[in-house]
């Protein structure tokens, strides 16, 4: 579905992607696992075309969207759900997730009403708040919101970044057991997380990101058990 080749990134004279090659197949959950600075938040922006690439192609469904207008990549039916969840604080939650399916021109009413409805039943803490302004939620609720908003728009890919940060891990235990059933119900997900050892156990594939370059690769299962990946991201 997603195919990224020997993308480079530079911020001035500071390499933050060098050369990355990745791929993402339909229905496929894929993470991209590294530290603070590694590239991983640069990864999706590129992907959504909001920092200027040194080179490198990318495509989605075999059509190169390397330069194509951030709107128009939305509404090929990729979602980015950015990190630090940035809802709409004075907005209801109903109307942020109302406002999530602007990424999507051809949904019509029953497409909203249809997709509130699977929202609701995937976050049933959302319609319990649906008049509840979004700011008054808590960290956990409003990364909720977050990616539910994302799913307004029925698209077919979703970029997650960072989406157990400063929350409680009992929060981030229900946040990845929901990436679990987005999958399910048959979306792509590219999950980026430093919380490496939950981002594996969901992911069918990963990467390891180290200063811009993938230097690990391999099923989720088969990182987890890496030794290399042990000492440097679980702690072992």
């Amino acid at each position: 579905m997603l195919d990224i080749e020997n993308l480079s990134v530079n911020y001035g004279y500071v390499s933050a992607l060098s050369g990355i090659s990745l791929h993402v197949g339909k229905g496929e959950v894929i993470t991209l696992i590294g530290g603070n600075g590694a590239g991983k938040t640069t990864t999706l922006m590129a992907i959504s075309n909001l920092v200027e690439k040194l080179e490198g192609r990318i495509t989605f469904k075999g059509k190169d969207i390397t330069s194509m207008a951030p709107h128009r990549i939305v509404k090929m039916g990729i979602c980015h759900v950015p990190e630090g969840r940035r809802i709409f604080p004075a907005l209801t939650v109903r109307e942020n997730l109302m406002a999530g399916t602007v990424g999507n021109p051809a949904l019509g009413k029953k497409d909203h009403a249809r997709l509130l409805d699977e929202v609701y039943s995937l976050f049933p803490r959302l319609k319990e708040r649906m008049n509840q302004g979004g700011g008054s939620l808590s960290g956990g609720e409003q990364q909720m919101l977050a990616i539910a908003r994302g799913l307004m728009m029925d698209p077919e890919l979703i970029l997650l970044d960072e989406p157990s940060l400063g929350l409680a891990p009992i929060v981030v235990e229900e946040i990845f057991e929901l990436i679990l059933k987005i999958k399910q119900g048959g979306k792509t997900i590219l999950l980026i997380e430093q919380n490496a050892g939950m981002a594996l156990q969901v992911a069918d594939r990963g990467y390891v990101l180290v200063t811009g370059r993938i230097t690990l690769t391999g099923s989720g299962n088969e990182l987890l058990v890496n030794p290399e990946v042990r000492r440097a991201y679980l702690g072992m």
